[in-house]
């Protein structure tokens, strides 16, 4: 039995049957799944989580299925929190963490919101899914769609990695490249769904994607025994991670499985895409459309993003902050994990390595805190950020 009451609009308040399709609210805000959080607290406890499955369904019961046969899995979820000694003395942090979302199906975080989603669609009873995409999240909601049975439509722009075109394309998706962001990916897609009826599964565009994502915060708080870190930085373009992980410790909180202040929660950006660091440096609740958006770091180059208002909330909520990274820094902070902790990230993850070493020179972070920077993908899916200049050696003929 799902604890799922409701869809609610986090700006009018207005409340929606989860039974029936929906996108947005009638205001145009994301809706939020709100869930009967006093009966749950009654039905399980933390101890009922030893010896479940490892992955993000072990939290059924704070996700949105009516039936559990409705799930579709590729073992998403569940993800390891590394301890990062190495990479914390050179960023000067006694107690530096890496949850390390690469290991997901597909190779990045987006396999949890496309779980959750498509799962969703599927109870739903939905046949076509149509999204836009940098690229990690086409892969992802293709693979699960594909499980599920689903026709996807996929729309990346054209210098989206290679890595993320071909997976589309191997499992089937019908697949358009597009000139400029995702935000004219995004307007194709529009169209489209005025056009033909698909379901848009838009960054936020339906409410389930931050569920499978608010899975994160569930497992942060558990893998940490309860007792939350003090800081979590996050690269931040669609934002719905950041939201989900709020989302998530302010559910738990308020079933009585956490206590204390919250982590502050540190929007990351790049310098050539900086809506909501530019929004929290002004104080305002909204960010402002980025144009000319530019940044190695696809995943986080959004101009304006549909949730804006929740992650800003989300940081100044938290007492957290919004920091931006160059390009060059995010270049050094990945080739500084790899050779510090053996870990090929992807560029949004190195963001936030960039992101604390600021933190921590500008007194933001504490050398004594505990620090968790969110790995958001497989740097293996970004195979031309890293150029190959190696010695030939002739082999030994004849030996």
């Amino acid at each position: 039995m799902s604890f799922l009451t409701h869809l609610e609009c986090p700006k009018c308040g207005a409340a929606y049957d989860p039974s029936q399709v929906v996108n947005l609210c009638a205001c145009g805000s994301p809706l939020l799944a709100r869930y009967d959080l006093e009966r749950l607290a009654r039905a399980v406890t933390k101890e009922d989580l030893v010896g479940r499955r490892a992955d993000l369904w072990r939290y059924w019961e704070f996700l949105p299925l009516e039936r559990k046969e409705n799930i579709v899995s590729l073992g998403e979820g569940f993800t390891p929190i590394l301890r990062a000694p190495n990479l914390g003395r050179e960023l000067r942090l006694k107690h530096l963490y890496i949850k390390d979302e690469g290991l997901n199906p597909t190779g990045t975080f987006k396999a949890r919101g496309a779980a959750v989603g498509v799962s969703k669609a599927k109870e739903l009873g939905i046949k076509k899914i149509a999204l836009p995409t940098a690229g990690n999240a086409g892969g992802a909601w293709s693979a699960f769609g594909v499980k599920a049975g689903m026709e996807m439509i996929i729309a990346m722009p054209q210098d989206a990695p290679d890595l993320a075109k071909k997976e589309c394309i191997v499992t089937g998706a019908t697949t358009y490249l597009v000139e400029g962001l995702i935000s004219d990916a995004g307007q194709i897609i529009a169209r489209g769904v005025k056009e033909y009826g698909w379901f848009e599964a838009s960054t936020l565009k339906e409410p389930y994607r931050i569920e499978g994502k608010k899975t994160m915060g569930l497992e942060i708080a558990e893998q940490f025994n309860w007792e939350l870190p003090d800081a979590v930085l996050y690269p931040t373009g669609g934002g719905v991670g950041i939201i989900g992980i709020w989302k998530a410790l302010n559910e738990l909180k308020e079933i009585g499985w956490i206590e204390g202040p919250m982590p502050k929660l540190i929007s990351v950006q790049a310098e050539g895409c900086a809506p909501i660091v530019k929004a929290f440096a002004e104080g305002k609740k909204e960010s402002e459309f980025w144009h000319g958006a530019r940044t190695i770091a696809g995943g986080i180059r959004v101009p304006k993003a549909l949730g804006d208002f929740l992650v800003l909330e989300a940081v100044y909520s938290t007492k957290g902050t919004a920091v931006s990274v160059s390009d060059a820094e995010i270049m050094e902070a990945l080739k500084l994990v790899a050779r510090t902790e053996g870990m090929f990230i992807c560029p949004e993850g190195a963001a936030t390595v960039a992101a604390a070493k600021k933190l921590r020179d500008s007194g933001f972070l504490g050398e004594d805190e505990r620090v968790v920077l969110l790995n958001t993908g497989s740097g293996l899916k970004y195979p031309e950020l890293v150029e190959i200049r190696l010695p030939i050696i002739k082999g030994l003929q004849g030996a």
